[in-house]
């Protein structure tokens, strides 16, 4: 529940926002964001691409299912701040084990209720995302506007190296088998999916990985060890890899340069598949551009249409940068899926090689499942590999 104690978010352009506060005792600065998901708040809080970011909540109630230890991406929330229309009074689930008021207080996050979250998000969607302060401290406004001012600007800010892990570690197979299993009524039984016979060893850089995405690579049939974002492409070869995958993560994907040349060192010789961050770090080492987008696509509502077959999938996204179409066809990549709503870039294929990318998230973690197979075409992909076919 929300305190009585006054809280204030205050955008770079002088708008202030004045709420309730909860969550921890702080002041904080970063950019003020907005996701469009209906359910997720906590794989959101703990996603490491909301690292340096405010996230506003369009939904109006959030905090109602509580938190659990189950569903987080990541060992703690990596968001600076969170904004919401209304804080939940009441927490009511079984497999709740504290309320977001107390995860966050616990992890030193400050959060501010009552907040008039549409004027908020469609200031965002006209004039863009913005530096921001939010305080539950005491606080001028003139102080918070000043803070939002200074903080550092997201284009050109190298995140990865502030989420991604220090040293290459193989991840635990037996957290995916159980992890967010269906609950069922009691008495009945659902089989699991089959796991391939043959297992894979794929190499995947965390520049910020969410947790499902290794649970998914596991149930897809693969060995998953994970590589810090420093590592070099000769670090990698020394573990002989059937393939690589590479990560979402926070920041600007052109201020990575040293992912750009792993990467490009990568390239000829493994089966690769980006996701997010590591779509756009695909863009770079094909010697692409990325640009910032006026105010991301964040949520899991977001429409992708594959240009191959003409499907439509609704995808789950996060992420303030985009992949420029124009240098790509020229250095042989082919753009296989484009956002509906603004026709960007959402996937990209390789003439020649075994590579593929996507910007959106298809572990679905807050979000729907249409892109699952995505998983298993991977997994495809490396066997026809491994069998001289590609």
């Amino acid at each position: 529940m929300s305190s009585s104690l006054p809280a204030v978010l205050a955008l770079e352009d002088g708008s202030i926002f004045r709420g309730r506060a909860f969550g921890a005792a702080a002041t904080i600065a970063g950019e003020c964001v907005f996701n469009t998901s209906m359910t997720g708040y906590q794989e959101i809080l703990t996603d490491p691409s909301y690292f340096g970011q405010i996230v506003t909540m369009t939904a109006v109630q959030i905090g109602n299912y509580g938190i659990n230890d189950e569903d987080t991406e990541a060992a703690e929330p990596k968001c600076s701040g969170f904004v919401v229309r209304e804080l939940s009074p009441v927490v009511s689930n079984w497999r709740s084990q504290s309320s977001l008021g107390d995860y966050l207080a616990k992890h030193g996050i400050p959060g501010i209720s009552e907040v008039d979250t549409r004027a908020l998000t469609k200031k965002l969607r006209v004039d863009g995302a913005m530096k921001c302060c939010l305080s539950t401290l005491p606080i001028t406004d003139d102080e918070a506007i000043r803070r939002a001012k200074a903080w550092q600007d997201m284009a050109g800010a190298d995140y990865v190296k502030d989420v991604t892990c220090r040293e290459p570690f193989l991840w635990r197979a037996d957290d995916a088998a159980n992890h967010n299993r269906p609950y069922l009524p009691a008495g009945t039984t659902m089989n699991a999916p089959a796991v391939p016979a043959k297992k894979f060893r794929v190499a995947a850089f965390d520049y910020g990985a969410k947790h499902s995405i290794y649970r998914k690579l596991v149930n897809h049939g693969f060995e998953v060890q994970v590589f810090p974002a420093t590592a070099t492409h000769e670090q990698v070869r020394e573990h002989r890899p059937d393939a690589v995958f590479l990560s979402n993560g926070p920041g600007d994907p052109g201020a990575l340069p040293y992912i750009h040349q792993t990467v490009i060192g990568l390239l000829p010789d493994f089966p690769i598949f980006g996701i997010c961050l590591g779509h756009q770090m695909i863009t770079h080492a094909l010697g692409g551009t990325t640009f910032k987008l006026k105010f991301g696509h964040r949520g899991g509502n977001q429409p992708v249409k594959n240009l191959e077959t003409g499907k439509v999938s609704i995808t789950a996204q996060n992420h303030g940068f985009a992949t420029d179409p124009k240098p790509l066809e020229a250095r042989g990549a082919k753009v296989t899926e484009i956002n509906l709503n603004d026709q960007t870039v959402e996937g990209l294929r390789h003439a020649s090689l075994p590579v593929f990318s996507v910007q959106y998230h298809p572990e679905a973690a807050p979000g729907p499942n249409d892109a699952d197979p995505l998983f298993v075409d991977f997994y495809r992909m490396v066997e026809a590999r491994k069998a001289g076919k590609i």
